[in-house]
């Protein structure tokens, strides 16, 4: 369980550096440039995926059970899922339509992600990793707005064809369907189905 709660305070902690220190990371950007710091915060965040990953694999086959979803359950998670995979891949394409309504699609999809995965799994160690990234999707949102508000600039999402919503959404099945396949299991050593 240490690997795992190590990996999401790694993990969430660089991811967190905006809401907690807005004006020390435009600093480093300033300072260090861009790239490099992309590359920083994506070598501490690949480190905190793969303690996650290692961590919640290594403990939750010990894990206490706090309360056994019921089968229909895990049927939600399957179709909420879906929605997940669309949001995460409308976030990485261009803007069509959906980008600027949804506004923080990549946020959105981890919440339905937490959710879905609190509704398919009642141990311990599934409580802790996904009810961290809930939580932390909904403080970052909150502090997005209160940071919009304060006057850091959101760059504006500029409407682009609908043609990049249609290719994030097949993107987004494909995705979907390749994890429920083989994916998910390969990665997380659980089949979703």
């Amino acid at each position: 369980m240490l690997v795992l709660i190590l990996g999401i305070v790694v993990f969430l902690g660089i991811h967190s550096v905006r809401i907690a220190a807005p004006q020390w990371r435009l600093d480093k950007i300033a300072a260090w440039g861009e790239g490099k710091w992309k590359g920083f915060y994506s070598a501490i965040s690949f480190v905190g995926l793969v303690l996650i990953i290692w961590g919640y694999v290594l403990a939750r086959p010990y894990s206490l059970f706090i309360y056994e979803p019921p089968v229909w359950m895990k049927h939600i998670t399957l179709l909420l899922m879906l929605f997940s995979f669309i949001s995460v891949m409308i976030s990485n394409f261009r803007p069509g339509k959906l980008k600027p309504i949804l506004k923080h699609p990549m946020l959105i999809a981890v919440k339905i992600w937490a959710l879905a995965h609190l509704l398919a799994n009642g141990d311990l160690a599934s409580l802790i990793l996904f009810l961290s990234f809930l939580v932390w999707a909904v403080v970052d949102r909150i502090a997005i707005k209160r940071q919009q508000r304060a006057g850091f600039a959101q760059p504006v999402i500029v409407p682009g064809p609908v043609s990049n919503d249609i290719m994030a959404i097949v993107a987004g099945v494909v995705l979907y369907i390749l994890f429920v396949w083989k994916l998910h299991a390969w990665l997380i050593g659980v089949s979703p189905l």
